[in-house]
């Protein structure tokens, strides 16, 4: 431990001995404080009262005005410990290029949850968050957010380019040139002396398909894949290589084996399966919240700022909440009990409480009528609703050939208007869903169409019936909730209406994720409060489109390739429409089953990329660009199938991971670039939801970064490596002259700075007026004048100082007052609500040849072939269902913060006493939990804040790399800290498909793909 740190701790413990015993060890109290302060005890503190504190960020005088520290500046930037990806601001050391402390930016909705006007000088800001009058002002960081700055000077970080010396995995790598490296990733070459190796332009063949037999795969370029762990800021610049100027179709992130579940499920309801919409509670005006597989505090996005929202609408009396989760979440706590309650929930099970509340709301007149009655746009306006939904709409059932979609009047013969039709609820007669008036609810009929006639059913009748398929009792046994407690939360959705809200998050993802985030997302559009004040609401988003902004076109440019053919992990095309199954149904087999599953309705999914490529179906990858994934550690069962083929470079022969780490995947790299770090990079992001002010945040380099600087000035980095690598290969898109403007210019793209800053100047001028000029004064207190030189030679004059004013800020932000019109949300969405979805209930699965329901239904967790989990294995050999849930400290990549592993080291084991009490566990024993797919050992925590039945593993840890161990660099080891390994990874306890023979994978999803973390079976012992 610093010695200095050592002093301050004795400092703290001996003066708190004081109060506790002043009155008979006065004096060798005294002697022990003056012994610290004169140094006696080690190092002599700085500072007799404030000890080795840091200075202050800044004073305010008897006079009321702001003095700075000397040699200090606070700088917005933005957090990346967690995918909320807060505003914060960073206390930086200017003189020794070294971030200080984090605090919260107080611009920024996600770090205040009440900011000032983006217009209020930097300095009137800082003032508001001094003294007492800061209490209302303050904004704050997590820990996990004011812990960050550590990896930048990190001894684990990687900070020279690595080529793997040894076998793949083994830990041996050689330092290179950036010259070699793209020399030898361009060209290839017998590279590692194991055979030729494809290099980059070899593989960029946008002409010869991958596969003549399947002209839909598209052509050869589509063998490279290139991921990124999420939008971080910088995905519009690695899409546009990826996409448009290499050629690709496969980018991917780390969305399918996150929360993509719960996306996918709330995209159904929301009718946007594109960019799969999802909202939040409206905290600040919600009567009523029922979160579950989340909890806010703990988990679920915006994790920072929902924690805040519920302290305060909890603390002032005006909501009440309940969390559904199988452990004991840090959203309940014992002071506010009367206001938050914990639902103790079998695993996996959330989808039989969801269909229990429909029914019972549906049973007891609990459903919103007015609301579901409206069937468009124009009878919502009439009514006053504040959104729309499907509800009445007809829809085609079995056998006629449409079945799943709805009855249009093309159907009627009626011409080819393909508009939904509905029952008029005063006349019963056929209309239009776009007349402005109500519509039936409860439908059922024969229709005579063009060809014959055809029964139909409205969207809500078919979801009664798929409800009413399980009794309330059965639905209670199933998800171990008391029937009582399905009827007392049956009665508060009921009560609270609109103002009443269901959260969800990334506890759907289990072996049914879409389906029962569907049926949870559903009760909103029941309870009809989306786009209603104190209802479910959507994030605003972004303010502006930085990409093709009104300045500068940095997304499109001379020579662009628009990428073509099949995603390598056979999403967004349905199955039907291959080529393989056009030959199966021309030799009079059956078409079904596929040989693994199409999953026509997800985004891409980096679950099924590498799975997809080891087997060749659809084709294999000859290239990985990997920036920060780690998807060996976030995959459920990932490490043993994925991480063991990967280790041949048969399987896959050319790995280049960029990452500021050696992680467990990119440890298997055969070529590693350091990357600049988030307070040494640029970047721009906005929130995902529960934000109602448009809000985008602006990150720039507040320190200089740790790695090596180029001859054009740049750092190595993505940016850099990209930029380097497209010259290498000619590439469209980079170089000279590749940013047009909006005045016939163009532009230069040789470093992270000419793209970046150029996407700040079109944030600034984006919408009907541009923001103001920054003063000297904004850029000189949060040092962004130290850019102002580059801005100037990068950007126009008119630029200059708004771009100043956007990177002093942070970013840009709407009004406060933005967020709410009235009774309703600021940002609305449009689009009519699904009580059933069209477009997943016309879908026939590719390997059971079942049509899927439209609507939320009950399935229980399956695999592929649609055989329940327990078919397989059953409960009397694995009793208990592991369980995952978010730590609120520790994130998968924060295990190398010192500060956050001294506050939580590991994470134990928990398991329910009684569980405990049959497998003969003690509190504290070392335990092994089994699984059909792996195993691991941890220490017990015996506890009552856990389900029986379950056994639960917090995120975060049990990591192999990160620092864990130590690797070769040109023949010298690496910093190695085995602490950094501590605790148990509950991915490695994730299991193969038994069913599925000739792909095989991990257990997914087996409609959406998504990564499966929650019901494992399992059973545990005693060590």
């Amino acid at each position: 431990m610093d010695k200095k740190r050592r002093a301050l701790l004795q400092t703290g413990m001996m003066v708190g001995g004081a109060g506790a015993f002043a009155a008979g060890y006065a004096n060798p109290v005294a002697k022990a404080v003056k012994g610290v302060l004169s140094g006696t005890s080690g190092v002599p503190a700085n500072d007799r009262i404030a000890g080795n504190a840091l200075p202050p960020e800044f004073m305010i005088t008897p006079q009321g005005e702001l003095v700075m520290a000397e040699h200090q500046a606070v700088s917005p930037v933005q957090c990346f410990g967690c995918w909320t990806l807060c505003g914060l601001r960073a206390r930086v050391d200017t003189a020794n290029n070294r971030v200080l402390r984090i605090a919260g930016n107080p611009y920024h909705p996600l770090s205040n949850p009440r900011p000032p006007a983006q217009e209020t000088p930097v300095r009137e800001v800082y003032k508001t968050l001094a003294g007492e009058a800061g209490i209302e002002q303050r904004s704050t960081a997590c820990a996990r957010g004011a812990a960050l700055a550590e990896q930048l000077h990190s001894p684990y970080r990687v900070t020279r380019i690595l080529k793997r010396a040894g076998r793949r995995g083994e830990g041996k790598w050689q330092s290179i040139s950036l010259e070699q490296l793209l020399e030898e990733v361009v060209e290839g070459g017998d590279l590692f002396g194991e055979g030729q190796v494809d290099g980059l332009r070899a593989i960029r063949d946008l002409e010869t398909p991958v596969d003549p037999d399947n002209p839909e795969y598209g052509p050869r370029a589509n063998q490279l894949l290139v991921t990124n762990a999420g939008d971080e800021g910088r995905d519009s610049f690695l899409k546009r290589f990826a996409f448009n100027s290499f050629g690709t179709r496969n980018f991917g992130h780390h969305g399918g084996y996150c929360g993509f579940g719960f996306r996918a499920g709330s995209g159904a309801m929301f009718n946007d399966l594109d960019k799969f919409a999802h909202g939040k509670p409206d905290w600040d005006h919600a009567a009523f919240v029922l979160c579950i597989g989340t909890s806010p505090a703990q988990a679920g996005n915006p994790f920072k700022r929902q924690g805040r929202q519920l302290a305060s609408a909890r603390s002032d009396g005006g909501l009440d909440y309940v969390v559904v989760a199988p452990t004991l979440p840090n959203s309940i706590s014992r002071l506010n009990e009367e206001r938050g309650r914990w639902v103790p929930i079998k695993p996996a099970t959330d989808d039989a409480l969801a269909l229990a509340l429909i029914r019972w709301l549906m049973e007891n007149d609990g459903i919103n009528r007015r609301y579901l009655a409206q069937p468009g746009p124009a009878a919502q306006a009439r009514a006053g609703q504040p959104s729309h939904t499907n509800a009445t709409h007809l829809v085609l059932q079995a056998p006629h050939p449409r079945a799943g979609q709805f009855l249009t009047a093309a159907d009627l013969g009626r011409g080819e208007a393909s508009s939904p039709l509905v029952v008029n609820a005063d006349s019963g007669e056929l209309m239009d869903h776009t007349d402005a008036r109500e519509a039936a609810l409860w439908v059922e009929r024969e229709v005579q169409l063009a060809d014959g006639p055809a029964r139909v059913k409205s969207a809500l009748l078919c979801l009664r019936e798929a409800a009413f398929g399980q009794t309330l009792a059965q639905y209670s046994d199933y998800c171990g909730v008391p029937l009582e407690i399905i009827e007392g939360l049956g009665r508060q959705l009921k009560r609270h209406g609109p103002r009443a809200v269901v959260d969800a998050h990334g506890g759907m993802m289990n072996g049914n994720a879409f389906y029962t985030a569907f049926s949870v997302m559903t009760l909103n559009a029941l309870l009809g409060n989306i786009n209603a004040r104190g209802g479910l609401a959507l994030g605003a988003g972004g303010v502006a489109a930085v990409e093709n902004g009104p300045r500068y076109d940095l997304a499109r440019f001379d020579g662009m390739v628009t990428p073509k053919g099949l995603f390598l992990s056979r999403n967004r095309f349905p199955y039907q429409n291959s080529s393989e199954y056009r030959r199966k149904l021309a030799a009079g087999e059956s078409p079904y089953p596929a040989r693994a599953p199409w999953f026509s309705f997800s985004s891409p999914l980096l679950t099924e990329h590498l799975a997809a490529a080891f087997a060749g179906y659809p084709y294999r990858l000859k290239a990985w660009i990997s920036h920060m994934t780690n998807p060996l550690y976030g995959i459920g069962g990932g490490q043993a199938f994925l991480g063991e083929k990967l280790k041949d470079p048969a399987n896959l022969p050319l790995f280049i991971a960029v990452d500021g780490f050696i992680n467990e995947t990119t440890a298997l790299a055969d070529y590693i670039v350091p990357d600049t770090l988030t307070y040494e990079s640029w970047g721009f992001t906005k929130p995902w939801s529960g934000v109602p002010q448009q809000t985008t945040t602006a990150r720039w380099p507040v320190v200089a970064p740790a790695t090596p600087r180029l001859a054009n000035g740049d750092h190595l980095g993505l940016e850099a490596f990209i930029i380097a690598l497209a010259g290498k290969m000619e590439l469209p898109g980079y170089g000279k002259g590749a940013i047009p403007d909006s005045r016939g210019g163009r532009h230069d793209l040789h470093t992270a700075a000419d793209f970046y800053l150029r996407g700040a100047a079109n944030l600034a001028f984006a919408g009907d007026r541009p923001v103001p000029e920054a003063s000297a004064d904004d850029l000189v207190l949060t040092n962004a004048a130290r850019l102002m030189p580059l801005i100037e030679a990068t950007l126009a004059p008119d630029e200059q100082r708004r771009a100043g004013f956007i990177f002093s800020r942070g970013g840009r932000f709407a009004p406060f007052e933005s967020g709410w019109q009235g009774e309703l949300m600021g940002k609305r969405t449009g689009n009519t609500l699904c009580i059933w979805n069209a477009t997943i209930g016309s879908t026939v699965h590719a390997m059971t040849g079942e049509r899927l329901s439209g609507c939320a239904a009950f399935y229980g967790p399956r695999f592929a072939d649609g055989s329940p989990m327990r078919d397989h294995y059953p409960e009397q050999e694995w009793p208990l269902l592991v369980t995952s849930y978010k730590s609120h400290l520790m994130s998968s990549s924060s295990i190398g913060a010192e500060r956050l592993r001294m506050i939580h080291p590991e994470n134990p084991i928990s398991i329910h006493r009684r569980d405990a009490e049959r497998a003969g566990i003690r509190h504290g024993q070392p335990v092994r939990v089994i699984t059909p797919g792996g195993q691991v050992e941890g220490i017990a925590l015996v506890r009552d804040g856990i389900v029986e039945g379950a056994v639960a593993i917090e995120h975060g840890y049990g990591h192999s790399e990160l620092g864990a161990r130590s690797h070769l660099i040109d023949g010298e080891p690496t910093p190695a800290n085995p602490r950094l390994g501590a605790g148990v990874n509950q991915n490695d306890l994730g299991l193969m498909d038994p069913t599925r023979k000739e792909v095989a994978n991990v257990w997914l999803d087996w409609t959406s793909g998504a990564s499966v973390r929650q019901g494992l079976p399992a059973r545990i012992e005693a060590i």
